[in-house]
C-alpha cells in the first residue's frame, strides 16, 4: 500500500513557492481549448490529458489529428516525442528503488515522468527516507496530473474567450518556467552549459531549419556541454 503521509507530503509540494502549478495550469488551459476546437468533448479532453500527460505529447497528438494523421502515426509521433523522458526515468528511479516496495508502484508511477514532477523530486528526494520515496513521488505525480486536468477543464470551458495569440502565450509559459527552474537547479558545469548552449544555438539553427532546430540545438548543445564538463574534470 501507499504510505499516506508521504503521499500527501508529495502532493502538497504543488503548493510551494517554486511550484509548477500556475505554469502547468496555463499550458493545459491552452490544450483544453485546442481539444475543444478539434471537436473533442469534455470527457475525451480530460481522458487525453490523463493518458498523454506530458505537454509536448498532447500538442503533437492534437496537431497530428488536426492534419488528419492516422491512429498509428499519431501513436508513433507521441511515443517518439515522449521518449525524451527516458533519461529522466533512468536518473530518477535508482534514487527511489527499495527492496521493501512492490514493483507495481514503480511501473505505475512511470506515467508521472515529466520535467515538472522530475524537478520537484530531484530537489527534495534527499529529505525523504529512501524506503518511502516512491510514495512521495506518486504524490507529486498525482498532484501535477490533477493540476493538468483542472487546466484542461478550464481551457475547454472558456475556449470561446481565447484567441490564437492568447493560447500561444499560455502554452509558452511552461517552457519558460522549466528553463528558469533548470537554471536555478543546475549545480554542475555541464547542466549550466547545456542550457546556455541550447539557448544560443536554438534561434540560430531555427533560421536554417525551423523543423529540426530544437533537436539539433539540443544534441549539439548537450554534447558540447558534456565535453567541456569532462575536460574540466580531467
Amino acid at each position: 500500500m501507499i504510505k499516506k503521509n508521504f503521499f500527501f507530503r508529495g502532493y502538497r509540494s504543488i503548493f510551494t513557492h517554486d511550484s509548477p502549478a500556475i505554469a502547468l495550469t496555463c499550458c493545459f488551459i491552452a490544450i483544453g481549448a485546442l481539444f475543444k476546437n478539434l471537436g473533442f468533448n469534455i470527457q475525451e479532453s480530460i481522458f487525453s490529458t490523463v493518458l498523454t500527460y506530458a505537454l509536448p505529447g498532447s500538442l503533437v497528438m492534437a496537431e497530428s489529428m488536426l492534419i488528419g494523421a492516422s491512429l498509428l502515426n499519431i501513436f508513433l509521433a507521441v511515443w517518439i516525442v515522449n521518449a525524451r523522458l527516458y533519461p529522466m526515468a533512468v536518473s530518477l528511479f535508482p534514487l527511489m528503488m527499495h527492496k521493501s516496495q512492490p514493483k507495481w508502484k514503480y511501473y505505475f508511477s512511470c506515467h508521472f515522468i515529466a520535467i515538472s514532477a522530475w524537478l520537484i523530486m530531484k530537489s527534495n528526494y534527499k529529505n525523504i527516507p529512501k524506503k518511502h520515496r516512491i510514495d512521495y513521488w506518486i504524490g507529486i505525480g498525482s498532484a501535477t496530473v490533477s493540476v493538468s486536468v483542472i487546466g484542461t477543464f478550464l481551457g475547454f470551458s472558456f475556449s470561446e474567450h481565447l484567441n490564437k495569440d492568447m493560447m500561444l502565450g499560455l502554452a509558452i509559459l511552461n517552457p519558460v518556467y522549466f528553463l528558469c527552474m533548470m537554471i536555478g537547479a543546475s549545480k554542475t558545469i555541464p547542466v549550466t552549459l547545456s542550457v546556455l548552449f541550447g539557448t544560443i544555438l536554438g534561434p540560430i539553427i531555427y533560421l536554417l531549419s525551423p523543423e529540426w532546430s530544437i533537436l539539433i540545438a539540443g544534441i549539439i548543445g548537450g554534447t558540447l556541454a558534456y565535453l567541456v564538463g569532462e575536460h574540466s574534470v580531467s
